[in-house]
Order: structure tokens, then sequence, then C-alpha cells
């Protein structure tokens, strides 16, 4: 049930349709892009009511709110930077989905403060890309610089808290840079999250991969990697494919 929320200045409300869903948002501070889209359409789906899922660096609490019909349990977003979170709040609120959703304004270093290890059956995360090196250019907005570059969490945070929260066989979702994936690969692997899954994305034909998504299995079984066909996201004339507008449209 679609509820009456405050906007702030420089906000304004969009919506996925293929989810059902409308999301705060604000150019100024933040706005989902096709990461997150991509994300929640490469999670398994779930009906299981009692399950619990899980999402990092939530951000304006976007790939939580994309998972409202593909995942039937509770969901809980973690986000460190107040505003953000207050977005995902209220977006929660606009959807009424309150009685699912749960934001949590806190640093994903303290997740365990809020959730307990071992109990989550899904996590997610959109994490920053960037390494904070000297040389990195960064946004000056800080918003933006935070959720680009790892200023507050790392990969090594990240993996090491999805494998706390998960459950034994638990299955962890990540989108990352391909440039990193021998290195994600490796963090993954040392925090005992096997990885299942993985699909390159590219932004049109002939391009390079610009994005991964990679599942993993808390404890699972070594091997049995499978490498999926990759996402093509737009057409030479930049249009969209018909497997991405069906993760917008439908």
């Amino acid at each position: 049930m679609e509820r009456k929320v405050e906007l702030r200045a420089g906000e304004r409300i969009d919506q996925l349709s293929s989810q059902g869903v409308q999301i705060i948002q604000s150019s100024e501070v933040f706005a989902f892009s096709l990461d997150a889209v991509l994300l929640a359409d490469f999670v398994r789906p779930s009906q299981k009511r009692r399950a619990l899922l899980v999402d990092l660096c939530a951000g304006n609490g976007a790939v939580g709110l994309f998972l409202n019909r593909r995942f039937a349990g509770r969901i809980v977003e973690v986000e460190l930077q107040a505003r953000l979170a207050d977005m995902a709040k209220r977006s929660v609120q606009l959807n009424g989905l309150d009685e699912r959703y749960q934001v949590v304004n806190g640093d994903v270093k303290n997740v365990y403060q809020f959730i307990e290890k071992d109990r989550a059956d899904v996590v997610v995360c959109n994490p920053p890309y960037f390494k904070d090196e000297p040389t990195s250019q960064k946004n000056p907005n800080q918003y933006l610089a935070t959720a680009r570059h790892e200023l507050t969490i790392d990969l090594e945070t990240v993996c090491d808290r999805m494998s706390g929260l998960l459950k034994m066989n638990g299955h962890g979702y990540l989108v990352h840079r391909p440039v990193r994936l021998t290195e994600i690969l490796a963090t993954l692997a040392s925090h005992r999250l096997e990885p299942k899954r993985i699909q390159f994305v590219y932004p049109k034909p002939g391009s390079e991969a610009n994005m991964v998504l990679i599942e993993v299995i808390k404890d699972g079984k070594p091997g049995g990697t499978k490498v999926l066909p990759g996402f093509l996201v737009a057409n030479q004339d930049g249009t969209y494919t018909p497997a991405m507008k069906k993760a917008l449209y439908e």
C-alpha cells in the first residue's frame, strides 16, 4: 500500500516498474544506477517468509527494495550515511513495506550490534568499487565519494561481515568491477565464501565487461563454479537489450 511521505530539498520519486516499487532519489547525494538493478535481478528468488536477507552498504535502499517481489522474507538494510538511511526509511514507508523491512543507520563494521552472527539466509552488497589511494580522483561530494571509494569500508571488511552474517550454506551476492576480480575471489575464499555463479556485464557489443556479478555459498563445496553467459546492457545504437528491459520494466 503506497503512502504519502515528505520529500527533502532536491529529492524526487522514481519507479522501478519491474518490481512495482517507488524509491526516493537525489542527484545531490545518491541515485541508484544499473548495478543495483542487476544485482537484485541476479539474486535467486525465494518465497520463504521466515528467511532473512541483509543488504550491506545499502545506500538509499535500492537493492533491497528491488527484491520486494523476488524475496518473501524479512529484509534488513544497513547504511552508514544518515541522510541515505533516512531516504531508505522513507522509501520503505512510501511502499508500505514497514512490516517486512528494517533500515539500520550504522556502520557495516559494527553490524553484529544490530544482527546476530550466522543468522542471515542471504547477504547482498553493492560496495564501493575503488580503493582509497593518494592518487585516487575522488568526487568532491562526500556522499558520492563515500559510495564510490573505500573511504569507510573495504573489500576485506565486506567479505568478512558477509561471511559472519550468513548461516552455513547461506548465499551471498556481490557486484563489483572485473579489474579487481582476482583480488575479490581470493578475499572471498579467505572468508569461507565459495563462488558458485559468475556473470560479466557488458555495456554494449564489443566492449569490455565493466561489472561482474558473483554468487557465493558460505562453506560451500569447492569447485563447480559456473560462468554464465555475459549480460549485455545496450545494443550498438544505445537502446536497452530485451534482457535489460526485462530487469527494468517487466
